[in-house]
């Protein structure tokens, strides 16, 4: 029998929404399910520091749980080092507190002001006096990618063409419209979050399970099992199948 592999969606600092979703897995597969969540558990939403709490200690209590790197994670653990790295993939005159992003959010979780004016190695240092090591060291050690015989799970999606073990880290956090546009089979199923939709949604070639978390929407938990999945709810399962077998 093939096991069930959970997928969360973004997250992005909704601490409600990442307890709602251990709940649907609790009720659905128990407290040992494996759980792959796709990344971007911080910015926009209240509380990120509630976010990094629960997923620290759970990896702690030994929960079988992966934990991908965002692009959103991978600015935040960027801002924490000395100095400060940006992330040249941004528009020009974005950055990490750009009110689009939501770094902004991030901090206040942690009581730390962003006011005006206010020196940038200023900020940082007063991060690193707040923001606990676990919570550093946990962004330092997530991984990228996730896969099993037939799915591959990544934050953004893959650059098509490219072998899967050799896609780059900017594609695996970033990419959007050259892997949107492909509608050819991948080498396994890719599922992946970072681009937000009204609702979880299976291409044939992909599964995109951002559905909004970081606007306010219900976060999308997923379940696999061999070439099937499913969505859940408090009501249990409701099938998620290709666009194409949809009538």
């Amino acid at each position: 029998m093939t096991q069930p592999i959970y997928a969360i969606g973004d997250i992005h600092g909704y601490s409600d929404q990442f307890d709602l979703a251990i709940d649907l897995i609790g009720m659905d597969g128990g407290q040992d399910a494996l759980v792959v969540f796709l990344g971007d558990y911080v910015d926009r939403g209240p509380d990120s520091r509630g976010v990094i709490d629960r997923l620290v200690d759970g990896m702690a209590q030994g929960r079988n749980w992966i934990t991908l790197k965002g692009n959103h994670d991978r600015m935040f653990q960027w801002f924490m080092e000395s100095p400060p790295r940006h992330d040249a993939h941004l528009l020009v005159g974005y950055h990490w507190f750009h009110e689009a992003l939501g770094g902004i959010a991030t901090l206040q979780s942690y009581d730390i002001a962003v006011v005006d004016r206010m020196r940038l190695k200023d900020l940082r240092s007063q991060a690193a006096e707040t923001v606990p090591q676990s919570h550093v060291s946990f962004l330092n050690a997530l991984p990228l990618t996730y896969e099993t015989e037939s799915l591959f799970f990544a934050h953004a999606g893959i650059r098509p063409g490219v072998p899967l073990h050799a896609q780059d880290e900017e594609d695996l956090v970033w990419i959007r419209t050259e892997f949107h546009d492909y509608a050819r089979p991948h080498p396994k199923l890719i599922v992946h979050g970072h681009t937000p939709v009204e609702r979880a949604t299976h291409y044939g070639n992909r599964v995109n399970l951002d559905s909004g978390a970081g606007y306010g929407r219900p976060v999308t938990v997923a379940v696999f099992e061999g070439d099937r999945a499913w969505y859940l709810t408090r009501g249990g399962r409701v099938p998620l199948e290709p666009l194409r077998r949809r009538r």
